[in-house]
């Protein structure tokens, strides 16, 4: 008997602190996470049982110290609406709202007179202490009512990564481009009931402590990005393309061994606080949805796969008649000068069409096709961003050699930026292909992170192949590169220039003088830690990409090397992993 007692008095105060546990939990939920929204409705001013109060995730930047500083967030103030029926004097009215916060005359007007109407919102995203001073005046018929919206507090920094929130055709309101767009159902949420009665809102969603499985993919998104070197790179591009008159100018700094993208973006580009009198043309990100003729930057990666493949050594060397014919069509260096008997470094250091040539003629159709194909061209990056396009690779399953011979130095291939920093950064990593991208994780409303995951790097080169051709990337940087000015003493760089022409549309051929200039690099080039791609489209003014992006280059490299204090891996302090 007692034993029976003494097992339902252990049954009954299991419950007990069960649910006491649950209480808690769900008291954490209602008084800390959803704190804000509770905290608004103890003041004066209350959210109308009208109007939502709007909600969404925060996408955070994240500081080389882990800090996360918010990128898209949450502004809250007030909007003011209006009872035409009740206001004694519109005129009066609207000269005493204006005095604090400007208003357009005709907006008010035109809301005023509709005097069936009950409601009219006359102003929306007045600042807090405006909107406190215009409550103050008790003006009959004037409501002021809390307001939340969506705000980017740098800007254009990083715009066309981030997106925007606006309407959609289906004249829903919802993330538009970027980040917004892909993790919409992520950031999206429900206004969670702030009407309701708190004690409904205690014990009636009590079992969400326990399981929700719609909450659970609700949070705030964390992104590579990291907002002073965004700065820098944004900076560095608008100079350019203000400098040249480009069409376009846009660059990608990614951490070579983790695909971590920590700055990204093309100028021109669009304010998201203001991106209603933005160009649309700006709104799409060309780093995923544009592709080009990157040029002379593919030597890097057809000498790799001629080393790798064994075809050529470092020693090999051909005979450069600076211009040969393949079928029927010529392929000429940029000068039209034959060099002679030269080695494979000189393919680099002058950027030699031929030699490139020569090498892919190696290679082989088949082996070519292989590498490119290894190296991601023509596939998506699987990089967090939507509307991705892959590269236009069909010439490598061409017949003929004119067109291997064409992509051995970057014609007749067209990749996007994200794809091209993708290949190129095998030089950077040992031969490995990562997957770039931005989001390293989803903070849930708990406060817990639940990082990204993304496929493991995939082996392209091998080992010698790559310290080979580094090397030969690096002698580009210490003797070629403004020849040779731009060498760091302590610090070993490796990078190459591209310079292409651009295809008419009209006719399907090149143009004479319009050019797509491109450039990219890595350091230190014995351990590399970030890979720079850059690129400026249509120059105007200046032939070369060696003359127009190398300052940018070098500028930014020195800042990443600072800022992120990378130690020397050459001369008296070299310090090696």
């Amino acid at each position: 008997m007692r034993r029976a007692f003494r097992t339902r008095l252990r049954i009954i105060a299991a419950i007990v602190v069960v649910f006491a546990l649950l209480i808690v939990v769900r008291l954490y939920f209602v008084q800390v996470v959803h704190g804000s929204a509770y905290a608004m409705r103890g003041q004066r001013q209350y959210v109308s049982s009208s109007q939502e109060l709007y909600d969404r995730g925060t996408i955070y930047f994240t500081r080389k110290d882990g800090t996360l500083i918010s990128a898209a967030t949450l502004q809250t103030g007030f909007l003011i609406a209006i009872d035409p029926e009740e206001l004694k004097d519109p005129n009066s009215v609207y000269q005493s709202i204006n005095a604090l916060y400007a208003i357009d005359a005709g907006t008010f007007s035109t809301a005023a007179a509709k005097t069936t109407s009950p409601y009219q919102i006359v102003a929306h995203h007045v600042p807090d202490d405006v909107g406190q001073k215009i409550d103050a005046l008790n003006i009959p018929g004037v409501f002021v009512e809390r307001e939340r919206w969506r705000v980017y507090p740098g800007g254009v920094a990083a715009a066309q990564t981030l997106g925007f929130v606006g309407y959609n055709d289906d004249n829903a309101y919802q993330g538009r481009e970027g980040l917004e767009q892909q993790y919409e159902t992520v950031l999206e949420r429900d206004p969670q009931g702030l009407f309701g009665n708190f004690f409904a809102e205690l014990f009636g969603n009590i079992q969400n402590v326990v399981v929700d499985a719609k909450n659970a993919r609700q949070g705030d998104v964390i992104t590579s990005i990291e907002p002073e070197v965004q700065q820098k790179l944004d900076q560095a591009l608008k100079a350019v393309n203000d400098k040249y008159s480009s069409a376009q100018t846009g660059g990608i700094i990614m951490d070579t061994a983790t695909g971590e993208i920590v700055a990204m973006d093309t100028y021109p580009t669009f304010d998201p606080n203001d991106f209603a009198h933005g160009n649309p043309q700006y709104f799409g990100n060309p780093l995923v949805q544009s592709r080009y003729e990157f040029g002379s930057i593919f030597k890097a990666l057809t000498m790799a796969s001629g080393l790798d493949a064994g075809v050529v050594t470092p020693e090999t060397t051909y005979n450069d008649t600076g211009c040969i014919t393949v079928n029927n069509s010529k392929v000429c260096n940029y000068d039209f000068r034959a060099r002679g008997v030269i080695p494979m470094q000189q393919i680099l250091s002058q950027s030699l069409n031929v030699g490139a040539s020569f090498v892919a003629t190696r290679l082989g159709h088949e082996k070519q096709k292989n590498y490119y194909t290894k190296l991601g061209f023509g596939q998506k990056t699987g990089i967090n961003l939507p509307g991705e396009i892959v590269g236009d690779v069909h010439n490598l399953t061409s017949p003929r050699d004119i067109e291997h011979d064409n992509m051995s130095f970057g014609q007749g291939i067209s990749v996007t930026p994200v794809e091209m920093v993708r290949a190129l950064g095998t030089l950077a990593n040992y031969g490995k292909l990562v997957t770039p991208h931005i989001v390293t994780g989803v903070r849930l409303e708990t406060g817990i992170v639940k990082p990204v995951t993304y496929p493991a790097p995939v082996q392209v080169f091998g080992p010698q192949a790559i310290s080979e051709v580094d090397t030969m990337l690096t002698y580009v940087v210490d003797n070629n590169l403004s020849n040779g000015k731009v060498k760091i003493p302590n610090m070993s760089v490796g990078a190459k220039t591209g310079t292409a022409q651009v295809v008419d549309p009209s006719t399907g051929k090149y143009y004479a003088s319009i050019f797509f200039h491109s450039f990219f690099g890595f350091f230190p080039a014995t351990h590399p830690r970030y890979i720079i791609l850059l690129y400026t489209n249509r120059p105007q003014g200046v032939e070369y990409a060696s003359e127009d992006l190398t300052p940018t280059f070098m500028d930014l490299t020195h800042f990443l090397i600072n800022y992120y204090a990378i130690p020397p891996d050459r001369g008296a302090y070299a310090q090696h992993p």
